[in-house]
């Protein structure tokens, strides 16, 4: 058979010795136990997470267990052993009955407060996050939006509220003949300040109306000095669980809702109408 000439510059640029010695090369390499180690062939992969967890993430978790993560710890959050030995006589005891924070959820938000928001969101509401070194959750950005929307309607209360009790004044001209402006709007701007808004709204009456609705009673959070809870910071603890559960009414219920809130369940108790 004659080739032609093609076919031969082909079998040049391809030779048969050199396929056969790639061939032999990945041969002893797979033979080669040490390279079957580095490079295997096959690679396994963990079958542990269910297909709930993957999709959903800690709800998956949840729906796998049975057990929400405010209620226990997550295992992928705890650490294998421990780094320091623990601390004898140093376990705070917290709030975990439901039944007791819905009472104060009654007291707070007044009558069906405890259906107002689910239940992963009370609690979370009232977690501080030196409780479980933040594990389960904790209240920080609740609160940001809840003191937000306290300090507003304190401003807007401020404001319409020195402008309904002022006197009428008579203005007169000045040397020029000019009269001053006047507006319903603007009457009440002089009590806009920030020494009004901290008087009416400090935190020690904040943390004085959180004690009274008992929430220093479920908050949970852990104390540095289990003896002395004032100077670790309780008032300051429990003022930002009422926060934040101004701010959980509002991204579950709306700003009309947490207004309402706000001005019933909190500026009235403090007199500020």
């Amino acid at each position: 058979m004659v080739k032609s000439p093609q076919a031969a510059s082909m079998a040049k640029l391809l030779p048969t010795s050199g396929l056969s010695g790639l061939t032999k090369h990945l041969t002893r390499r797979a033979t080669c136990r040490r390279c079957a180690l580095l490079h295997p062939a096959t690679k396994t992969f963990s079958t542990s997470i269910s297909q709930e967890e993957e999709r959903y993430g800690n709800r998956g978790r949840e729906l796998r267990e049975g057990t929400p993560r405010w209620q226990s710890t997550p295992p992928r959050m705890k650490a294998p052993f421990r780094l320091k030995s623990p601390v004898e006589n140093n376990d705070f005891p917290v709030n975990e009955d439901p039944s007791r924070l819905d009472k104060v959820y009654t007291r707070v938000l007044g009558r069906g407060g405890d259906k107002i928001l689910t239940e992963e969101v009370k609690w979370l509401a009232v977690t501080h996050k030196s409780f479980d070194h933040g594990r389960r959750g904790y209240n920080d950005r609740l609160a940001f939006l809840g003191k937000l929307i306290v300090e507003l309607q304190t401003s807007l209360a401020l404001v319409y509220g020195s402008s309904a009790s002022q006197t009428e004044v008579v203005l007169e001209q000045d040397q020029y003949g000019r009269m001053p402006f006047r507006h319903p709007a603007l009457e009440g701007l002089d009590s806009l300040t920030e020494h009004g808004k901290d008087k009416n709204v400090d935190k020690r009456r904040i943390a004085e109306l959180s004690e009274s609705y008992g929430l220093d009673a479920v908050v949970r959070w852990k104390p540095k000095r289990m003896t002395n809870l004032q100077w670790s910071g309780q008032s300051v603890v429990i003022s930002q669980a009422l926060y934040a559960i101004v701010g959980a009414v509002a991204l579950q219920k709306g700003g009309h809702v947490a207004n309402d809130v706000v001005r019933e369940r909190i500026l009235n108790p403090l007199g500020l109408q």
